[in-house]
């Protein structure tokens, strides 16, 4: 709606998990890394955990596109984004996202389908990795208890898969509340809000680099307010920087100041802690 106005080729500030506009900073490199050497080097588990908007999904899908890019015949990949569900029903979302065809419904079965797809893709030379996002919604003990199963399928000198876990700062309490699951976290890493000014900057002159602006949009003083107003949140920046250009271009702005960032269009509860 605003692109044209402002010259920019797509919208900066879409809160997607597109690849592209993430933005690297030290602790996204950090937790990328960990992540990268759970999965090549074939560790059991990996725990990543955030606030919530500061880039934990992202994450996960640019480990997905760099294992992929390096080397896509040697990962067998599942991603599950909606992990509510019962032992069961996880075991089968497992099953079909690695394109098994009449999934069965009795558990032992279910097992041995598993069982012998890990095995299949480890006599093809596949690591088989299960990407378990927004873990935090798992209400279900036992499903907690079936991601511990999970990491039972090994041989003598390697483990069958590993399980990437993501999810909310709270799922880290439960992860630490049952020491059979813990225990089995070869890395983890916790994704904090950017905490400096210069760091906010950055992160939007690069979604911004990505649009290809033909000009500069935000001043130093609207990036103070928005970085203020966010607590450094990416995703509330987004949120943020998304209204102001669509206020602006509402307004016919020719860039966007302190005074044209409004508290009022951003998260209530946000408002209240400023």
């Amino acid at each position: 709606m605003y692109e044209e106005y402002w010259g920019l080729a797509e919208k900066p500030f879409e809160n997607t998990s597109d690849p592209r506009f993430i933005y690297h900073s030290s602790q996204h490199d950090e937790a990328l890394t960990l992540l990268l050497y759970a999965v090549t080097q074939r560790k059991s588990a990996a725990l990543l955990t955030g606030e919530y908007g500061c880039g934990k999904t992202l994450t996960s899908r640019l480990l997905v596109d760099m294992l992929y890019n390096l080397d896509r015949a040697r990962f067998e990949i599942a991603v599950i984004v909606n992990p509510r569900l019962s032992p069961d029903e996880l075991l089968q979302q497992i099953l079909y996202k690695f394109g098994i065809k009449n999934i069965p419904l009795d558990r032992i079965e279910l097992l041995n389908a598993l069982g012998n797809l890990l095995m299949k893709n480890a006599e093809a030379g596949k690591h088989t990795v299960i990407i378990v996002d927004e873990a935090q919604i798992i209400i279900d003990e036992d499903t907690i208890d079936e991601l511990r199963v999970l990491l039972n399928f090994q041989l003598n000198d390697r483990f069958l898969l590993t399980l990437v876990l993501i999810g909310q700062s709270e799922f880290a309490n439960v992860v630490d509340a049952l020491p059979q699951l813990q225990q089995r976290i070869a890395v983890r890493f916790h994704l904090e809000p950017l905490s400096s000014y210069e760091e906010t900057r950055a992160y939007i002159q690069h979604r911004l680099s990505v649009a290809k602006p033909e000009r500069e949009i935000f001043t130093e003083e609207a990036i103070q307010k928005i970085h203020k107003l966010s607590q450094g949140i990416p995703r509330q920046i987004n949120n943020i920087c998304d209204i102001a250009l669509l206020m602006g271009f509402m307004h016919k702005l020719s860039y966007i100041d302190a005074d044209n960032v409004d508290q009022r269009h951003i998260n209530p509860a946000l408002r209240a802690s400023i």
